[in-house]
Order: structure tokens, then C-alpha cells, then sequence
């Protein structure tokens, strides 16, 4: 006689809500770890179920980013981490859940860690052993750190539902075919417009002449390689960059210098300033190729295509005369500023390249590849989604090579099609302070562990976006910060910041308040430029950084200012 079989863990049985599916970590390192992979979360968990599972209600997907809903929906975490390299299978990674605070952003929510396998063997955290601070509000974010030899892997996470909770069925999807013909037609979609292609077949011709070639990135997250595993070498721009190397240098990487300027969160506002300082190394670079992407993070831009036309036209304007190409990327919810930048780019008959134009046709049908494939998360690229990318580009360089060569080049100096007002900006910190502007500076010496990092070129670790700034420490009331300068136009570089040792800023130009900042408005470390006078006319200004009554006492760190003489 044959007993009763015992049950199968009850855990499997439950239906289940993906986050991750076979995602992509790499170890770098950030934040003071040595190999760490951070998966953001905060205002992205709804829409990144819904990128998994489309026809979900959007009401219950947002449900799981708020920690409290989670806890009554939610009755276990599974985890999966499985690395590429087979020694390695028996290493850890270190997998922590971080909830934001409600006093404390970032120290007083619930932060919960447990060493994974490496080997994809699933581990079920059951969220009893969770012990919750109860000053939890929503889902903040996964770190992964790897523990050992291995820094490249995949990982699945999901949440096994409570009883009365049911989950949609999760599509696999089948692989990308990359040799599909619809491939290729996909990618002749991207290409918008050649454009005047004299100075591209020019540094195009340089390369096969064996002279030596700069092709340079500029833009958001994105092009930093967010969501690229590993970030240097599998994001678009470098990616992109290989292609051209191996199209017209002949594979030879030493012959093309490659610069990436990337800065996540950040517009065409800040970008116009800080592109001497991270493109051109203050003219010590002179690139023959640059790539603009800012489609989709100048959607708060407040000078609404001001800035990056004259982000354009400072580059194209150069004595070196390079080649612009914009390059527009693409959201999860199919969006980017090509209305906006199109024109722009049209108005100079430069070379456009839309990978929006390129995926979101066939994501209706699933031709090529999934939203699910293309994207990490609600904003960024998987390395497929940054292969794409790329190839759109390449797209866009063997469509120009295979053209006649333009007559002439265009002239830059016709009238603007929005304005280009900031196109001589010139950023001042506390490296030519002093040959700029007449300063009367009191207390802003302090350190500030805690700015905006980025990876810059072909660099795995992260430094500071914008080094040079100046510094108040907390509780200081006798700090001072004001300046005399000569301009038309002034733009406040101030750090948006979690913490609440940091203050309102108050800047006023001639003793009128120009500008009121709340660094606690965006919520985490971050470079942030603002107008503050746009004037037609070059005069004489006074300008005061003070801080807003009742925020006297607390912090204030100053990236830089942008002034146009």
C-alpha cells in the first residue's frame, strides 16, 4: 500500500508577479563597494510590471511600489541569481531590499539583505521574516554586490502573491533574431534624415585615411550606459563607437579616440555648460563627431528647445567644425521630445537617428523584440535595447558613406529656430572663479561626499559629475556667497539632494529674488541647472546665493553657474 504524497512547497503553487525576468547585473564600482549592480525603483515598480505583463490593470500594478500594499498582497520575495562563468557558480551575491523612510529617506525604512547563489538555485524570502521599521513607504531599491570573482550575471525576481491575489500569465519570449530581414527594416526606419553629410564623410574619410578621429557622446543616462552590462563596453555609445571603427579604421581602436559624456537625470540645460568641461577637456580635445541624445530627458528643460539648440549650434559652430547627429531615444511608454527636437534638427539638415521610430512600430506585434527585451526598466536600455541603439546609428553612418558628399557645408550662422541665446555659456566654478567674476565668498569651503557620480568614457567606477563646486556646512549662519559679473545670461548650477540637512536657496540678481530652489524637490544627489537671468543685453550684475528664512542653518553646495558675457 502506497502512502499519501507529500505536498509540493506551497510557495511554488502561488501565482506569481514578475519584476525581473532573466535581468542583466554587472558589479561595478559605486558608493564606496567594489563590485555593486542597483536595480531604482522608486516611481517605477508600477510601470515596470506593466512592461512584463501589458495587459495587467495599471491600478494593481502600482499597488506593489507602495511597501504597505506590497505587505498585503505580497507573501514571499524569489530570487534567482545565475553568473555566466561556471567556476564561479559557487560564489555569492549579496542582495539587499531597501524601503524609503518616511523621516529619513534613505536611513529610517526597512533595508533587509541575504547572500544569494550564484548557481540559479531559487531562494524564497517569506516577508513574516522581514522585520519592517514601520516607517516604510514605498519600494526604494535591489543592490546586488558581488561577493566574489564573478561581476557578471542574471537574475529573476518575483513576488509570490497571497491567497485571493491572482496573477496574468507571464509570455516568454522567444529569442531576438537579429538576422531577420524585418531586422534590417527596422533600422532603415531609424535613420530620420542624412542630412548635410559634408562634415560626416569628412571625419568619415579621415578614418580611412588613417588620420586620427574623435567621435564624442553627449546626453543623459542613456548614453552614460545606464542599464549596459557591463556599463563601458555594452552600452550604445561605445557600441556605436566599435562600428564606426570597424566601418572605416579598419577594427583599429587607437586610431579613433572615444569620448562619452553622459550624466543621468540631466537635460540639455546643464549639458550646454558642461560641455567644454567633459567633451572638449577645455580645447584640448577638438572631436570631429558629436552625438546628441537628450529626447527624453528635456522634458523638463525650461527653456523648452532653447537649450539644446544652442548646445547644438556651440558645437557646430567650433573652429574645428564637427559633425552633429541627434539621437533620439525612447521610453518604455513610447515617448521622447522628437516634436520638439526634430525641427531643430531639420532647421540645421543634421543627421537624426530615432530608435523610437525603430521598435515602437513592431512592438504592436512583437516582430523583433518585446518592450519586455528592450527595456531594463521603464526608462533604460537592456544590452539588447543598447545593441539596438547602436545599430541605428551604424545605421545611419553606412547610409551616409554610401551618399554623395554635399557640395558645401551648411552655414550655421542663419537665424535660430527657437533661440540660441546660451551658446556661448561659459561655466564658472572654483577653477576660473577668479577670471570670470568678482566673488565675495564666506564659509562655502566645506566637503560634500555626496554628489552626482558618473562613469565618463571607458570607466567602470564613478566620479564626481561636476568636481568644482563650493560648499556650506550645516549650521553654519555667517556663510556668504555673491559675486559681480559682466553678462546677459546667468544659470545656478545647485545639488538636488535626499537629505534634510539640506535648505531651500534663495538667488537674487540686483538685489531683486530671481530664483528660489528646494533641493529636496527631486529627492536624490544630482547636478541641476536654472535659469536665473536671461537678459538681451550684456550689463553689470550683483548676484546673492542665500538661504531661504528659516533654512539659514542648513546646507547648500553649489555646482557652478553658467554665464553667457
Amino acid at each position: 500500500m502506497i502512502g499519501p504524497v507529500a505536498p509540493k512547497d506551497p510557495v511554488r503553487k502561488r501565482p506569481a508577479i514578475y519584476m525581473m525576468v532573466d535581468k542583466a547585473i554587472a558589479g561595478t564600482p559605486i558608493n564606496g563597494y567594489d563590485k555593486r549592480d542597483i536595480f531604482y525603483l522608486e516611481g517605477r515598480v508600477g510601470q515596470q510590471i506593466i512592461g512584463i505583463y501589458p495587459d495587467i490593470d495599471p491600478d494593481f500594478a502600482g499597488k506593489f511600489q507602495d511597501v504597505n500594499e506590497l505587505r498585503k498582497i505580497v507573501h514571499s520575495i524569489s530570487l534567482t541569481i545565475d553568473v555566466d562563468e561556471e567556476e564561479y557558480k559557487d560564489e555569492y551575491v549579496s542582495f539587499t531590499l531597501h524601503c524609503y523612510g518616511k523621516k529619513d529617506k534613505y536611513n529610517s525604512g526597512t533595508t533587509f539583505q541575504l547572500d544569494i547563489p550564484c548557481n540559479g538555485e531559487e531562494v524564497v524570502i517569506d516577508l513574516e521574516d522581514i522585520e519592517f521599521t514601520g516607517d516604510d513607504t514605498i519600494l526604494g531599491g535591489f543592490y546586488f554586490d558581488f561577493l566574489g570573482e564573478a561581476s557578471v550575471g542574471k537574475a529573476t525576481l518575483k513576488f509570490y502573491l497571497n491567497d485571493g491575489y491572482e496573477a496574468p500569465k507571464l509570455e516568454i519570449d522567444p529569442p531576438i533574431d537579429f538576422e531577420n530581414p524585418e531586422y534590417a527594416r527596422m533600422l532603415d526606419r531609424s535613420v530620420v534624415s542624412t542630412g548635410n553629410n559634408f562634415r560626416l564623410k569628412k571625419a568619415i574619410e579621415k578614418a580611412r585615411n588613417g588620420e586620427k578621429v574623435t567621435i564624442a557622446y553627449i546626453g543623459g543616462s542613456i548614453t552614460q550606459g545606464a542599464a549596459a552590462k557591463p556599463i563601458n563596453t555594452k552600452c550604445y555609445a561605445y557600441r556605436s563607437y566599435e562600428g564606426f571603427v570597424d566601418l572605416f579604421a579598419g577594427g583599429n581602436k587607437d586610431q579613433v579616440q572615444y569620448v562619452k559624456a553622459g550624466v543621468g537625470g540631466t537635460s540639455s540645460e546643464l549639458g550646454m555648460i558642461r560641455y567644454e568641461a567633459d567633451v572638449t577637456s577645455n580645447g584640448e580635445i577638438k572631436p570631429d563627431i558629436v552625438i546628441v541624445e537628450f529626447a527624453v530627458n528635456d522634458e523638463g528643460d525650461e527653456t523648452e528647445g532653447h537649450s539644446f539648440e544652442s548646445l547644438v549650434r556651440k558645437i557646430a559652430q567650433a573652429d574645428n567644425a564637427p559633425a552633429v547627429i541627434i539621437n533620439f531615444a525612447v521610453f518604455m511608454n513610447d515617448w521622447n521630445l522628437e516634436d520638439r527636437l526634430v525641427p531643430i534638427g531639420e532647421h540645421y539638415d543634421l543627421p537624426m537617428a530615432s530608435v523610437k521610430r525603430a521598435v515602437v512600430p513592431q512592438f504592436t506585434e512583437n516582430t523583433i523584440m518585446t518592450k519586455r527585451q528592450y527595456f531594463y526598466d521603464i526608462y533604460h536600455p537592456t544590452n539588447d535595447g543598447h545593441k539596438v541603439m547602436a545599430d541605428c546609428l551604424i545605421e545611419l553612418f553606412k547610409r551616409v558613406d554610401a551618399e554623395e558628399t554635399a557640395d558645401k557645408d551648411f552655414d550655421f550662422d542663419i537665424d535660430p529656430y527657437y533661440g540660441c541665446e546660451f551658446k556661448n555659456v561659459i561655466l564658472v566654478d572654483k577653477t576660473n572663479a577668479d577670471k570670470y567674476i568678482k566673488a565675495d565668498i564666506v564659509g562655502y569651503d566645506a566637503d560634500d561626499d555626496d554628489v552626482q557620480r558618473c562613469e565618463k568614457n571607458m570607466d567602470v567606477f564613478v566620479t564626481s559629475a561636476m568636481p568644482n563646486f563650493w560648499s556650506k556646512k550645516l549650521g553654519d549662519t555667517s556663510a556668504k556667497f555673491e559675486f559681480d559679473v559682466k553678462c546677459k545670461n546667468i544659470l545656478a548650477i545647485i545639488k538636488d539632494s535626499a537629505s534634510n540637512d539640506f535648505g531651500k536657496v534663495d538667488v537674487f540678481v540686483d538685489d531683486k529674488l530671481r530664483l528660489t530652489v528646494d533641493p529636496l524637490e527631486v529627492g536624490w544627489s544630482h547636478c541641476n541647472a536654472h535659469v536665473v537671468l536671461n537678459e538681451e543685453e550684456t550689463a553689470d550684475h550683483h548676484v546673492s546665493v542665500r538661504m531661504h528664512p528659516g533654512d539659514e542653518e542648513k546646507r547648500c553646495t553649489l555646482h557652478g553657474f553658467g554665464v553667457t558675457l
